[in-house]
């Protein structure tokens, strides 16, 4: 539905911290899928772990917090916000939970739903699969605020 240069088009994030490579569907005010491809050229890999590389579970969470701000921002583009003008702030992580190990190779896919939207608040029930096993679960809550 999204590729990365529509991504960067609703988000701020660059290389090497952007972390939605695509966006596979996406439901207004709902939910949103997306996806990382995991590779061994990833600068994290460096030093998280030599010999032993796994993704970092910060990483996890901020690339399904990332998916989150590009369903904030499109939902309330539909709803007329002119979200140039806007940005997303991460408020907090509750629950969060971490299950299996992601490493290179890995395509991690983050499905987000959204649970509440009050003003510009919003907190979304996030999770993060490989081959559809959950690697990592939180729930997220950020608000939308003027630059």
């Amino acid at each position: 539905m999204l590729d990365v240069m529509q991504i960067q088009e609703i988000i701020p994030h660059r290389f090497p911290f952007l972390l939605v490579d695509k966006v596979v569907e996406l439901n207004a005010n709902k939910s949103i899928e997306a996806y990382k491809n995991i590779t061994i050229g990833e600068p994290i890999f460096q030093g998280h772990f030599p010999g032993h590389p796994i993704y970092p579970g910060v990483m996890i969470i901020e690339g399904m917090a990332q998916a989150g701000g590009v369903l904030a921002f499109l939902s309330g583009k539909e709803q007329g916000i002119d979200i140039s003008k806007k940005v997303v702030y991460f408020m907090s992580i509750d629950g969060c939970k971490f299950r299996n190990p992601v490493r290179p190779g890995d395509k991690l896919t983050y499905k987000l739903d959204v649970l509440k939207v009050k003003g510009g608040i919003w907190v979304l029930a996030g999770k993060a699969f490989v081959d559809e096993k959950l690697c990592a679960e939180a729930e997220l809550k950020a608000m939308i605020v003027d630059k």
